[in-house]
């Protein structure tokens, strides 16, 4: 169960439910126009290059992606100095982009219970591993560092 309980499969329910929406059940609402296809290009693209910082420096530091694994070395650089789960940040951006995408207002709620989702499945038990394995370093970087930006 593992392998499928990953963000990016998260990521891709959460978008094929605001997708659906969009298509079976739109309602008559629309935020639809020039204004909202630039906000829409610019919070999937800030996304993808925030999870692209963010995979760089965990690779130049050796440490795993995989969420579920026991981490290595405890990154503070890079991207990591602003946020210490710029990955997550970058799947709520891709999929709050996604919905204006898509133009599925109805679905917008689903932006807070992914942030939930993720907290819950992820970023906690991770922060616990990160807690265990490196004590009074992880401390000093969750004072500094907030969770998520």
């Amino acid at each position: 169960m593992k392998y499928f309980d990953l963000p990016p499969i998260w990521l891709a329910g959460f978008a094929a439910l605001a997708w659906g929406q969009s298509r079976y059940f739109p309602m008559g609402l629309s935020l639809d126009g020039g204004i909202t296809d630039l906000l829409s290009g610019l919070l999937i693209g800030g996304g993808i290059v925030l999870m692209l910082m963010a995979v760089v420096e965990m690779r130049r530091h050796h440490t795993t992606l995989n969420p579920h694994g026991a981490p290595q070395t405890l990154v503070q650089s890079g991207i990591f100095k602003r946020s210490r789960n710029p990955i997550y940040v970058g799947d709520v951006l891709i999929l709050s982009g996604l919905i204006l995408r898509f133009d599925a207002v109805l679905a917008l709620p689903l932006v807070p219970i992914f942030v939930w989702t993720l907290e819950r499945r992820f970023i906690i038990p991770e922060e616990n591993r990160l807690r265990r394995a490196f004590r009074m370093d992880f401390a000093r970087y969750e004072g500094k560092t907030r969770r998520w930006v």
